[in-house]
């Protein structure tokens, strides 16, 4: 999330509405209804890059927090993660010759599990930043910034290059909270009250937060704080210009090269064969194509 990873108080069915409860799901499903078949033709050079340890089972198991509409969100039965990310990433899988499973959790601990062997990638809107490539690789797939939102009217008069004394909430683990963080800092610095940074553990309840009052404003990537506001019904507006536009990357081991290689090499494919365009546009979020994939790109 453009650490780069709204609405678990938005009941995510296609209209997408607010309720704080309704993928408050932070505890991991081994299926959540998504296992996938696909039609994707199979480019069998690629797929024999794939280490036997994944394609084994013809499933690769893939990590994600399901709060972060439109990338990845649960469904109207709280089982299923849909999104742009998911649909985008079974393609991939295959034209691997794969079927794609993905399970809920928690955004922060995601890495970390991949690491551990717990999923087999992690796609979660990931930012790629130098941190994330020394413990893992990135594959990139997207390209996204950071995005501010208020309520309708911006009620509290809230300017991001100003925001000290403001309370903003952010989702934890994100480029947006190291962000706030650096704001905050340096409000302090010139003499001025601190930001109040409120963090949450899905971003679906940063937006809760802004929608209710309690917080003033908040901050996303920047197809995320757009689908916020397309989705709540007027009650929030977009807060100035986009900045520090990034890729996303998908997250593998950093011991498995020819894995990361070969998801490379699959997005690069549906970039070509116009899939990929056509994944976009249907979520609303194809001014964040790339034209081309690579592993471990230069860090946003």
């Amino acid at each position: 999330m453009t650490t780069t990873r709204v609405l678990k108080a938005l009941a995510l069915s296609g209209a997408v509405a607010l309720s704080v409860t309704a993928c408050g799901n932070t505890n991991d499903s081994k299926d959540n209804g998504a296992t996938t078949t696909t039609t994707t033709k199979v480019d069998k050079a690629l797929a024999a890059k794939v280490p036997a340890s994944v394609a084994a089972d013809g499933v690769i198991s893939v990590g994600s927090d399901a709060s972060y509409a439109p990338s990845e969100f649960l469904a109207a039965d709280n089982k299923t993660v849909q999104g742009f990310d998911v649909d985008l990433f079974k393609a991939v899988a295959g034209t691997l010759g794969l079927k794609a499973t993905f399970a809920n959790a928690k955004f922060d601990s995601l890495i970390p599990a991949v690491g551990s062997g717990k999923y087999e990638v992690g796609v979660s809107s990931f930012t790629v930043n130098a941190d994330r490539m020394k413990v893992a690789n990135m594959i990139s797939y997207f390209s996204a910034g950071t995005q501010w939102f208020t309520k309708k009217g911006n009620p509290n008069k809230v300017d991001p290059a100003n925001a000290c004394g403001m309370k903003i909430a952010v989702q934890t683990g994100t480029v947006q909270l190291d962000d706030l963080n650096v704001r905050s800092k340096a409000c302090k610095d010139a003499g001025n009250p601190a930001i109040t940074i409120d963090s949450y553990q899905g971003q679906d309840q940063a937006t809760a937060a802004i929608v209710s009052g309690k917080d003033a404003a908040g901050l996303a990537d920047s197809p995320v704080g757009a689908y916020a506001v397309q989705k709540t019904n007027g009650q929030l507006e977009l807060l100035g210009d986009i900045y520090d536009s990034a890729p996303y990357g998908y997250v593998v081991p950093k011991d498995q090269t020819a894995l990361a290689q070969a998801i490379s090499g699959a997005v690069n494919d549906l970039i070509q064969d116009g899939s990929y365009a056509k994944i976009l546009k249907k979520w609303g979020v194809d001014q964040g194509a790339i034209t081309s994939s690579a592993v471990n790109p230069a860090a946003g």
